[in-house]
């Protein structure tokens, strides 16, 4: 009964989307209040409607019912029950509903707590909005449809892919996908702004926190993620330029553009036509994201290969949303006003050159993520496009947008002062060469450029925390006269430097672990010592033991340091029945300074002697937790400033003044 309740529910979240999509929108173009408020109560019932299908569908997981298809293909009655529900959104049909109901949350969302958005704009986003659902909802129930049953039902399942099942991917894609469906709601806005042919600050304090939830959960999607890969894949790397992971990415760099340049346009009533562009571009690719890994091009961990038409039914919609959008923006944008003006020495210019690397940065991994594809679907020849050319390609561009970053909060908005910046920063600059160069004293190896994005992860930290403190005024007064300015400061004033401080940390990690990395992948039997980074470790064999759903054989590796005990570490090579697959689970020992991280693969043979010989590889990855560490202060910096008051009471009324009004013609 509960797929018939999900299955009608769908129909009817459908129904309410197609009403949303118009009534609102003619109430907006003919001053109908009634019509306008209407899409109030319309969002929330298509919430209501698309919550209870979810619900239905994670209920016939957890019960095990083997006669819809979608539970029989990912599902196992031994499976733990987390996975059974994790399952849920563990396939295309699941994953896609879980982002139809992320939509409807946003679009329920503005109605409830967007109470100081003029009706007209409102009306008009949430209509656009509900453009969204129609399109995703329509795929769900004519191509997708997650309660589809199957008769005779199998007695059991055939099992959720063994590498989905852990905590990590269990969290990972809600937030993800939080973040990637959230952009859809600063998309509405931009539209209906489009529409309505007004975009100015009032306009842009609107979508700032909508912007940065969505930023938020992407950020923290992102890295839970590469921590998932870090410590599940057994290969002991976080980022591998996968497609995959880099439809997720290009969301996230024209997402942090996105939040800056809203900023400018509040405060400055400035970049206006670009905001509204980035907007457009940053959802344009959460789409693109969800054609490429539903559209049969490609086979990851991640992606899910399905029927190619599936893909080109996602590919009307890509073209219809972001061909549409675009063209309403080529019409509108020539008569958007300039705004304030400003020196090429000033917070606006940093701003503005922030921006265009990252949008630079977007369209490389954009180029390297979709050449491959077009080469083979033009001249039939395949080629990996992978980390050498991101590394290559990617990092360099990156460097001046850490020096940017550092400098760019010291400059005064419309003019800055040079030379008072030069006094105020010299010394941070010079503590982080010497900084630099007391770590390649210690370390002696490496490449240069390891070195030179270190001074620069250094300068940011420095930077950041340096202009935190002058703008406290930490260097005068008391500390009871300190801790009121502090309390005083804007939260959004706290949350970009934790923001800041948060990515010098993470590329700490990132430096460290890729430039200073120790590996060695070798032969072992029971009692073979392998060295690496000063650590000796003892192989002792392997022995086999049994989990809920699969059977493991368990590595146990002695580690010491100079003679004395450090730990044990337990890897495990996992093998699912049900599924007739195998993963790799590694055992790591973690501390500030780096990890040591050993997976073991099949037994290389089977017997030497009376010995099993196993595949063994053992890796240091010096500093590696700084990534997570960084990411942390990311996601808190991010969830700092979304508490700032001017942001949770929003913007005052909109002054009547044809300076700020787009033309409609």
């Amino acid at each position: 009964m509960a797929p018939e309740i999900g299955h009608f529910s769908l129909a009817l979240g459908l129904a309410l989307a197609i009403i949303q999509s118009i009534v609102p929108m003619l109430g907006a173009s003919k001053g109908n209040l009634l019509w306008m408020h209407s899409a109030r109560s319309l969002a929330l019932g298509q919430v209501a409607f698309v919550t209870l299908a979810f619900l239905a569908l994670m209920y016939s997981f957890i019960v095990s019912d083997f006669t819809v298809r979608n539970v029989a293909e990912n599902s196992h009655s031994l499976k733990p029950v987390l996975y059974k529900v994790a399952g849920t959104w563990g396939s295309h049909e699941g994953s896609l509903l879980l982002w139809v109901l992320i939509l409807t949350v946003f679009g329920a969302a503005v109605s409830l707590f967007g109470r100081n958005i003029p009706d007209e704009l409102k009306a008009r986003t949430l209509s656009v909005q509900a453009w969204i659902s129609v399109g995703f909802l329509s795929f769900l129930l004519l191509t997708s449809n997650p309660f589809e049953r199957i008769f005779p039902p199998p007695a059991d399942g055939n099992d959720l892919n063994p590498l989905l099942q852990d905590l990590g991917l269990a969290l990972h894609p809600p937030l993800l996908y939080f973040g990637y469906v959230g952009f859809s709601i600063v998309f509405s806005f931009a539209v209906a702004a489009l529409l309505e042919g007004r975009i100015d600050a009032a306009w842009a304090r609107w979508v700032r926190p909508w912007t940065l939830a969505a930023w938020i959960s992407l950020t923290a999607g992102i890295a839970l993620g590469s921590w998932w890969a870090y410590y599940e894949l057994g290969w002991g790397g976080w980022w591998f330029w996968d497609p995959v992971e880099n439809v997720s990415f290009m969301p996230w760099l024209l997402g942090t553009a996105l939040l800056h340049s809203a900023i400018v346009t509040e405060k400055r009533d400035a970049f206006k036509s670009w905001t509204i562009l980035l907007s457009i571009l940053t959802f344009s690719l959460s789409l693109l994201g969800t054609f490429i890994v539903r559209s049969g091009l490609l086979t990851s961990v991640h992606a899910f290969a399905v029927d190619p038409e599936r893909g080109l039914y996602i590919l009307a919609l890509l073209a219809i949303s972001i061909g549409g959008s675009l063209l309403l923006y080529a019409w509108r944008a020539p008569n958007m006003e300039a705004g304030g003006v400003f020196k090429p020495i000033s917070r606006e210019s940093a701003l503005l050159l922030n921006n265009l690397i990252l949008a630079a940065s977007t369209g490389i991994v954009l180029f390297g993520t979709l050449y491959p594809l077009f080469l083979e679907a033009v001249s039939g020849e395949k080629i990996s496009v992978g980390p050498p050319f991101f590394n290559n390609a990617f990092i360099p561009m990156m460097l001046p947008l850490i020096l940017v970053m550092g400098v760019g909060p010291y400059f005064s908005w419309k003019r800055a002062d040079l030379a008072g910046v030069y006094q105020r920063i010299k010394y941070i600059a010079v503590l982080s060469m010497l900084g630099t160069l007391l770590i390649w004293y210690l370390v002696k190896g490496g490449p240069a450029l390891a070195y030179v994005s270190l001074l620069l992860a250094t300068w940011l930290l420095g930077a950041t925390v340096h202009e935190w403190l002058n703008r406290v005024r930490f260097y005068d007064g008391s500390f009871s006269d300190f801790v009121r300015r502090v309390q005083g400061l804007p939260r959004s004033a706290h949350g970009m430097t934790l923001a800041h401080a948060g990515l010098a940390v993470a590329m700490f990690g990132f430096i460290g672990s890729s430039a200073w990395k120790s590996e060695e992948v070798v032969f072992v039997e029971r009692g073979s010592v392998v060295e690496i980074a000063g650590f000796q470790v003892t192989f002792n064999g392997a022995n086999q033991v049994r989990g809920p759903n699969y059977i493991a054989n368990r590595g146990t590796l002695v580690v010491q340091r100079n003679g004395l005990h450090v730990t044990t570490l337990y890897p495990e090579r996992r093998f699912y029945p049900a599924a007739q697959s195998s993963t790799t689970e590694s055992a790591i020992r973690s501390t500030l300074a780096g990890d040591l991280y050993a997976s073991i693969a099949e037994p290389a043979s089977e017997q030497a002697g009376n010995s099993e010989v196993w595949t063994l590889r053992i890796l240091y990855e010096p500093l590696v937790n700084f990534i997570w560490l960084g990411s942390l202060l990311l996601v808190l910096g991010g969830c700092i400033s979304l508490t700032d008051r001017r942001l949770r009471v929003g913007a005052p009324k909109r002054v009547q003044n044809k300076k700020t009004v787009v033309a409609a013609e």
